[in-house]
């Protein structure tokens, strides 16, 4: 079958609270981050695994809150005065583990935007006394703060987060495809996203709807490159 040319364009993902689908996984979280909930100790660290919702929820929070959401990797001492005026969100903190320049621009960070009544959100993948930050005044701080993890998807939330992933894509599968992938699919969110990636971009290389027999072949495709990454790397 002739290939015409693709372009893997970014998807445009939809980042509103009507976007965000409420499953026992994540439930709570939700709940902890409804800007009438109170933290006690006025920050909250939100972790789950990648793909989770993490960065969805915290726009959501952000748009009810008006607060401003900086990556960690980005934080300067400089960018500190200014940030600490409002509410604030920090992204993948972890990344920051063995950056002691960044971990004292968030110790600084944390201490005055409470210090002035507004509230901190932290994230990353792991639960935050696996952060493995260096400076230690950091880390025990982010282990006082109210934790929200959101846990693996089931089979309702991940169809739900692969027919998002569609829609962000503008995309549209056959009914009987993500029945399919759900129940054959591994069962996170990272691989909703790549198998995802990778049926949009086999439709538009060979012009065909987002069919069953499509995804069984996308499925196996994955499966496939993932037992020969495991050869090369035990090799």
């Amino acid at each position: 079958m002739a290939q015409q040319l693709s372009f893997d364009l970014p998807a445009k993902p939809a980042l509103g609270r009507e976007d965000f689908f409420v499953a026992p996984s994540n439930a709570m979280a939700v709940a902890l981050l409804d800007p009438q909930f109170a933290w006690p100790s006025g920050k909250l660290v939100l972790t789950g695994p990648k793909g989770a919702g993490k960065s969805h929820l915290v726009h959501v929070w952000a748009s009810q809150t008006g607060a401003r959401i900086i990556p960690a990797a980005e934080l300067t001492a400089e960018a500190v005065p200014q940030l600490a005026h409002g509410p604030i969100a920090v992204e993948d903190v972890p990344q920051i583990a063995c950056d002691p320049e960044r971990q004292n621009a968030l110790f600084h960070l944390h201490n005055l935007v409470l210090a002035q009544g507004h509230a901190l959100v932290m994230t990353g993948q792991p639960a935050p006394n696996l952060w493995g930050l260096s400076l230690p005044d950091l880390q025990s701080r982010v282990q006082a703060a109210t934790h929200a993890e959101l846990q693996p998807p089931d089979d309702q939330l991940l169809a739900v987060v692969l027919a998002k992933l569609f829609n962000d894509r503008q995309i549209t599968p056959k009914p009987d495809v993500i029945p399919y992938l759900v129940a054959h699919m591994d069962r996170s969110f990272a691989a909703a996203a790549q198998i995802v990636r990778r049926l949009d971009h086999l439709s538009l290389a060979e012009k065909r709807s987002l069919s069953r027999p499509l995804a069984v072949r996308a499925l196996s495709e994955i499966r496939e490159e993932g037992t020969e990454n495991d050869a090369a790397a035990s090799g």
